[in-house]
């Protein structure tokens, strides 16, 4: 069973797509239909259920993903420790919320691509939805989450700060200059939320459906930035953390709206797969993401 066969298998099952495996790993779509149906013949079952253009994993598909996992990981883990002098090589795929990103973990990348100049980083919106699937298979490496909380099976969850979540809005809203304003007070206007980050997202909402608030409208954005100035343009209110709207707030272009729960606050998580082996260069991005993080949230 060769280990190039594993990494291919992975490579179609993380995409199900034999197209864009063969773009991933730069090869012919011929070489990776052959290296598949090379797996398939030793291992004597059909990995995918070829459906037109459609590919699905079969349950012995399914299966195989753990344990190829884990002969990949293992000799990974031999070339490391046995491999002597070099630059550690390969690479690692993020999730991060797009605050985050911008404002708290800029000095860690920094210092981790200086260490591991040769380590290639990738860096993806954060979001739940396959969250645990993308890190058990490894289509992502680590994950960050500013939410409350995060249990999963088999997922390790480590607080690494705290962040303020504010509600916001243009000084020429409705609700801007009032003293207090209660959840009730927010009945029928418009809400801007980011797709990006999503974590205090899903919180804010949970809180308007307790209250069986009815909103206008609800507008979801990819850019916190585009979102922002649309908030500024006065379109309506939003809340985001404390820390990506500090220097608008500082100009006089949002306000924070006095809402009778106060700051909300949320956990910076850094969550990895427990199952799967820690690379050098995962470790180090974990240790200097530490420090970093609890340098500077709060």
């Amino acid at each position: 069973m060769e280990i190039r066969h594993l990494k291919t298998f992975l490579t179609v099952a993380k995409l199900l797509s034999f197209n864009r495996a063969a773009e991933r790993l730069n090869y012919a779509q011929s070489s990776i239909s052959a290296q598949v149906q090379a797996l398939e013949a030793e291992l004597g079952v059909q990995l995918f259920d070829r459906l037109g253009r459609r590919i699905l994993l079969t349950e012995a598909g399914e299966r195989l993903i753990q344990y190829a996992e884990k002969i990949i990981d293992l000799a990974d883990e031999t070339r490391a420790e046995i491999s002597v002098g070099g630059q550690p090589e390969g690479s690692l795929t993020i999730r991060i919320p797009e605050s985050l990103g911008v404002h708290r973990l800029p000095p860690a990348i920094k210092e981790f691509s200086s260490r591991f100049p040769r380590i290639s980083l990738n860096f993806t919106t954060c979001a739940h939805e396959s969250l645990q699937k993308d890190l058990r298979t490894g289509v992502t490496d680590l994950a960050f989450l500013l939410a409350e909380s995060y249990h999963s099976a088999g997922m390790e969850a480590e607080t690494v700060g705290f962040e303020s979540i504010v509600l916001v809005a243009s000084p020429s809203h409705r609700l801007a200059k009032e003293k207090l304003v209660r959840t009730k007070d927010l009945w029928g206007d418009v809400v801007l939320l980011s797709k990006v980050d999503c974590s205090y997202r899903r919180l804010f909402e949970s809180m308007l459906e307790e209250e069986r608030i009815h909103i206008e409208s609800k507008l979801i954005f990819q850019s916190i930035e585009t979102l922002k100035r649309c908030v500024i343009a006065g379109v309506g209110i939003t809340v985001l953390p404390e820390v990506s709207v500090c220097e608008e707030i500082r100009r006089g272009e949002l306000v924070p709206i006095a809402w009778d729960v106060g700051k909300l606050e949320v956990a910076v998580l850094m969550i990895w797969s427990k199952g799967r082996w820690l690379s050098p260069s995962l470790l180090a991005f974990l240790e200097i993401s530490r420090k970093v993080l609890r340098g500077s949230s709060h």
